[in-house]
């Protein structure tokens, strides 16, 4: 095992740190950045130095739990075929953790996926959290780095890559702590970004992986239709909180997206909220509320 630490010109004590566990251990190296890179190139570098038969980006606000690498490793020994694993992750806000929960298609055990079934498990949504995942480094040096524009999407787009070359490896397990907090890389920003972002990161990935995916146009479609009816969820969760201009601009997003959305349940349930008005419907709301419970 070997471990690079990468100091993206941080204004802590992190060298300081890093140069301690270097004198420390032998198999830990240090490289520290004379300008802020940004984390996209600074994840290109990690994988571009990395040698071994398995690789982990962690971030420094992040961390592993006890026997993450082991069951990582033995689940990929015992499945060559796999290029990727995943596992269950813990989120971690104000010292509060919570369970990051995980689609219910994907029931208990641990398991292989194939690539497909993992692919259409989360639909246009990133169901996996970074430090959760090890990966085949021979494989991650075939598809390839990061991608600049992607600065929000890139873990979506980058495990839907890995997908789209091979099986999936599911550990029943809580394998890493995500911490959140306001200093976060892939923080603040808005719900309209965050869709754009997905947005781009389908096009990537359907664009660059269309040699290796059967009836590419069919899931492109089924893709881009599963975004559009989430950005219409997304708008209708803004009318509720009484945020309309919001909402309005998600729905212009999600019809731009695939215009038959127009004429789903969601899109019709959003404008007759409309039609009752933002005062109208909070009004009305508790009612429905009650009725749904029934």
């Amino acid at each position: 095992m070997r471990l690079l630490i990468i100091d993206d010109a941080s204004t802590d004590n992190t060298a300081q740190v890093a140069q301690e566990l270097v004198r420390a251990d032998p198999r830990v190296e240090f490289r520290r950045h004379s300008v802020n890179l940004g984390h996209i190139a600074t994840f290109n570098e990690g994988i571009d130095w990395a040698a071994a038969d398995y690789m982990i980006l962690l971030s420094a606000d992040d961390y592993l739990m006890p026997g993450a690498i082991e069951r990582a490793a033995r689940l990929m020994d015992e499945n060559p075929s796999v290029g990727l694993t995943f596992g269950g992750a813990v989120a971690l806000c104000q010292e509060r953790e919570e369970v990051v929960p995980l689609p219910p298609e994907l029931g208990p055990g641990t398991k292989i996926l194939a690539g497909r079934d993992f692919i259409k498990l989360g639909g246009c949504r990133n169901i996996v959290l970074a430090p959760s995942v090890m990966v085949r480094t021979s494989l991650q040096k075939k598809v390839g780095g990061y991608l600049p524009d992607l600065t929000h999407s890139g873990d979506m787009e980058m495990w839907l890559r890995f997908a789209a070359h091979g099986p999936v490896g599911f550990i029943d397990a809580i394998q890493a702590v995500y911490r959140r907090h306001s200093t976060n890389m892939s923080g603040g920003y808005s719900a309209e970004q965050d869709f754009v972002q997905r947005k781009l990161a389908l096009e990537h990935f359907l664009d660059s992986c269309a040699g290796v995916l059967p009836d590419v146009d069919d899931l492109r479609s089924w893709l881009t239709s599963h975004l559009a009816l989430d950005t219409i969820s997304c708008a209708s969760r803004a009318f509720n909180d009484g945020d309309v201009g919001l909402s309005e601009r998600l729905s212009a997003i999600a019809a731009k997206l695939d215009p038959a959305v127009t004429r789903s349940r969601r899109w019709w349930l959003l404008a007759s909220k409309r039609q009752l008005g933002s005062r109208g419907w909070q009004l009305l709301r508790p009612a429905i509320e009650r009725l749904k419970m029934l």
